[in-house]
């Protein structure tokens, strides 16, 4: 998860899963999955299934290029 711009709230968390080819995952099964580890508020509003997560030159998930990337994506 990755705090992305958000109209109202300045900043909310986005899920990005890198699911397998075949899996059934849902939207609904990530937020029951984390929803007993976190606040109902901290929760991401959006759970994007994606191919791969940008990562830097030491193999780190890159949050400057991710919140690039999806930057609008509360903002439409």
């Amino acid at each position: 998860m990755v705090g992305v711009e958000h109209p109202k709230y300045q900043e909310r968390p986005l899920a990005l899963v890198v699911a397998r080819a075949d899996s059934t995952l849902t939207k609904e099964d990530v937020l029951s999955s984390i929803g007993s580890e976190f606040a109902k508020w901290q929760l991401p509003d959006e759970v994007l299934f994606v191919d791969e997560i940008p990562k830097s030159s030491v193999g780190k998930f890159s949050k400057k290029d991710i919140r690039a990337q999806y930057k609008n994506i509360y903002l439409a």
